[in-house]
């Protein structure tokens, strides 16, 4: 579970990633001098708040160590001065901790502000230190809520959502913070920062198009990946495969599952050019899973006959989530993606009997924000119900939370870049979704020439949740984000090492959207140089 977990990290299924790009370049005032003293600064509190205290202590730096589900741990971090600002929101009875850590030397006259996980908020303090000894003056906020599975703030009563606390952790504490920790940065060092730029994957992802789509002023550059955008309608669609296999009775074991999804690598790995172990496309793949029926897999040493209902089940949950008259809601699990994330079930009972176990993050979202009960049951779930939840979730929660607006004229108008990349592979959040947002936003700006010109959207094939922060591979997206703020030079690639099918590492150069990444016909297919990118159409 704690691998499940830390995957999910930056920004929803969990995601603070443990690694973060290190996008080092020159500081932009030399080597800054440490401030006489690691004192208080004064604080003016940001509209519609109260500052109700200000600590600022002295930190030596070294060794520091994440806090909460995800932990990790970040090494040689320079001393550094550990601001906190907790503010609150009069008659709200809230305390958001606004935590900014600043490098006593070094530092690169860059502000960076870091996005939370699942139901976190903000930083455990990892990529706080990594943005401090990468030279980055760094912030973060807890919005007055919990780690990342602590949704113990979620109501204030019995059938009553604590909307003071959900409005905090959906959109205006992430404001606040790029208020405070700019204010902070000029009382400690005396100068204001050069740039700023917002960082998080999932949860942070989609607080980074929050940003975007409301404070299109707080930063100069937003780095959001996988995010957890469009969360009124994923969060409910990604407990579908649970409802699926529960409706069906039929639970495919991890082991089954796999085969599924090996079968369907397989078979579309050829379509960019080259059978590499990676699938460059994955919505050309029309794997039909029940190609698989009577085949034999050895799981746990023994040996089980894939059936037409596991084949069945399959389908369902690549197809996507439907209501009962097969309107399609929403995009499903990508093929390629490991199937056990969303459709995780229990070890078999002594009498042999398996249940599914969903997902903490959508269950939880069904379960309190919906349903307004933490006793309800999600196994019990009907597909109409489904449907009825779907839409509830919608009509309730879009405007609070959604984060899916259209309209980043404001943003573009502010002169910021906005990069995002999200694995082809992502287990939690279906990247179909994020590409969907895409194509609206060039719909509502008119094209996407226009919309590349700030936004750059980059598919990472056979890529996990959040996997390119470190756990599936690795890309340093935020300094293509500095080289495009403060040199001008969009990305048309994203350098990128990823991991095949065989476990084995390849770089790549990940393509813009919607361009996709086609086999030179010559070269080692584990080389970015024997590939290149072309329209869809071509590939």
């Amino acid at each position: 579970m704690r691998r499940l977990l830390t995957v999910l990290a930056a920004g929803v299924p969990l995601a603070a990633a443990v690694y973060l790009p290190t996008a080092s370049a020159e500081p932009q005032y030399g080597s800054a001098a440490a401030p006489a003293n690691c004192s208080a600064p004064s604080v003016n509190a940001p509209a519609g708040t109260k500052v109700e205290s200000v600590t600022a202590v002295r930190q030596a730096g070294g060794t520091i160590h994440g806090t909460g589900i995800l932990g990790g741990d970040v090494f040689n971090v320079p001393a550094f001065c550990q601001v906190t600002v907790t503010l609150t929101h009069p008659g709200g009875n809230d305390h958001a901790k606004v935590q900014t850590w600043l490098p006593l030397t070094n530092w690169n006259g860059r502000f960076q502000a870091t996005g939370g996980s699942a139901y976190s908020a903000g930083d455990n303090g990892v990529a706080l230190g990594t943005g401090v000894k990468n030279g980055y003056a760094t912030t973060t906020t807890d919005a007055g809520v919990g780690d990342v599975l602590d949704t113990s703030w979620a109501l204030k009563g019995k059938g009553q959502v604590n909307t003071v606390l959900l409005k905090n952790f959906a959109s205006r504490s992430q404001h606040e913070a790029a208020v405070v920790g700019k204010e902070v940065v000029d009382g400690v060092y005396g100068k204001r920062a050069a740039y700023s730029y917002f960082t998080g994957c999932s949860t942070g992802g989609r607080q980074g198009y929050m940003e975007a789509q409301r404070y299109p002023n707080d930063y100069d550059g937003i780095l959001a990946d996988a995010p957890a955008i469009n969360w009124d309608r994923y969060e409910v669609a990604t407990l579908w495969p649970q409802v699926v296999m529960n409706n069906e009775k039929t639970y495919p074991s991890k082991c089954e599952f796999k085969a599924f999804t090996d079968a369907a690598v397989k078979a579309c790995d050829k379509l960019d050019g080259v059978k590499d172990g990676l699938v460059s496309d994955p919505s050309r793949c029309n794997y039909d899973p029940r190609r698989l029926i009577g085949t034999k897999v050895v799981c746990d040493g023994k040996e089980l006959t894939i059936t037409a209902a596991d084949a069945a089940v399959v389908r369902k949950i690549w197809d996507g989530p439907r209501t009962t008259s097969g309107k399609k809601l929403w995009p499903g699990v990508p093929v390629g993606a490991d199937l056990g994330g969303l459709a995780d079930t229990t070890d078999p009972g002594t009498d042999g009997t398996v249940q599914g176990k969903p997902f903490p993050v959508p269950a939880l979202w069904v379960q309190l924000w919906l349903k307004k009960d933490p006793a309800f049951d999600v196994s019990k779930i009907t597909y109409s119900q489904f449907t009825q939840l779907f839409k509830q979730s919608q009509a309730e929660y879009n405007k609070v939370i959604g984060t899916d607006n259209p309209d980043l004229s404001a943003f573009r108008k502010s002169g910021g870049k906005l990069i995002t990349w999200h694995g082809d592979a992502d287990q939690f959040i279906p990247t179909q979704g994020t590409v969907q947002y895409r194509k609206q936003v060039e719909r509502e700006m008119g094209s996407s020439k226009r919309v590349d010109d700030f936004y750059r959207l980059f598919l990472a094939p056979g890529t996990s949740h959040c996997g390119l922060n470190g756990f599936d591979g690795s890309a340093d997206g935020l300094a293509a984000l500095t080289t495009w703020v403060e040199h001008g030079k969009a990305p048309k690639t994203l350098p990128a090492t990823l991991i095949n099918a065989n476990g084995k590492q390849v770089s790549r150069d990940l393509c813009s959207y919607p361009a996709v990444s086609r086999y030179t016909g010559h070269g080692d297919p584990a080389l970015a140089s024997s590939f290149r990118c072309v329209s869809p159409s071509r590939h």
